[in-house]
């Protein structure tokens, strides 16, 4: 029952979502399987499977008698699923038509952008600039998929930020940050796309002056 339909509780960017909307202090709180247990009786919930109450009521039972035996559901066909998934992995690696908008090497900006819900792209590096280190291709994007919205693939890259473009003069000096990040995540970097035609500019002008006084000798 908990595995069909709702994609936000089958894809792991939907199961990341749920555990970013526990409560701040349940989650501060939690050990990491603590949350992983709470998400678990969220969509045991949701999908009407059992009540809070039913689920109190058994915690409380093992409480009693922690020598109670735990009840046990045999799904062949899931348990296959589930081992071939440990073996092989589920790639989130697509085949898109659109070409790549940036090279490695690029000098980019990342988009201030503050969606409502699920997404890769940290607080902390928007409105950064940052230069392409690597392309990896195109990658199921988290902030549609974690919604049921679909895969809608776009291109992967791995971004590298400085520590003091990130956190000011504090930030260690000639250390920086490699985070992956979807194309719709950057915009090229105006300022040193400007940089570059006023650099272009002056040497086709001092070409041409040369080729000026040349002339005149």
């Amino acid at each position: 029952m908990l595995r069909a339909g709702d994609t936000t509780q089958t894809t792991g960017d939907g199961r990341r979502y749920r555990l970013e909307r526990l409560p701040p202090a349940q989650y501060l709180g939690s050990t990491y399987y603590e949350r992983w247990l709470a998400r678990q009786e969220e969509l045991i919930i949701e999908s009407g499977a059992l009540t809070q109450a039913e689920i109190d009521a058994k915690v409380a039972q093992f409480a009693v008698d922690p020598t109670m035996p735990i009840p046990r559901r045999e799904d062949p066909v899931f348990a296959g699923k589930i081992a071939r998934i440990v073996r092989t992995g589920r790639p989130a690696a697509r085949t898109i038509k659109g070409k790549p908008r940036f090279d490695v090497g690029d000098k980019v900006l990342t988009r201030n952008l503050n969606p409502h819900g699920h997404t890769r792209l940290p607080r902390y590096t928007r409105n950064k600039h940052g230069v392409i280190a690597a392309h990896h291709g195109a990658h199921v994007f988290p902030d549609t998929n974690a919604h049921g919205l679909g895969e809608n693939p776009q291109h992967l890259y791995t971004v590298r930020i400085s520590a003091r473009e990130l956190w000011g003069d504090a930030a260690e000096p000639n250390q920086s940050v490699l985070i992956d990040m979807w194309e719709s995540y950057l915009a090229p970097d105006a300022s040193a796309t400007g940089k570059a035609r006023k650099a272009k500019s002056g040497k086709a002008g001092g070409a041409r002056t040369v080729k000026a006084a040349k002339k005149r000798l």
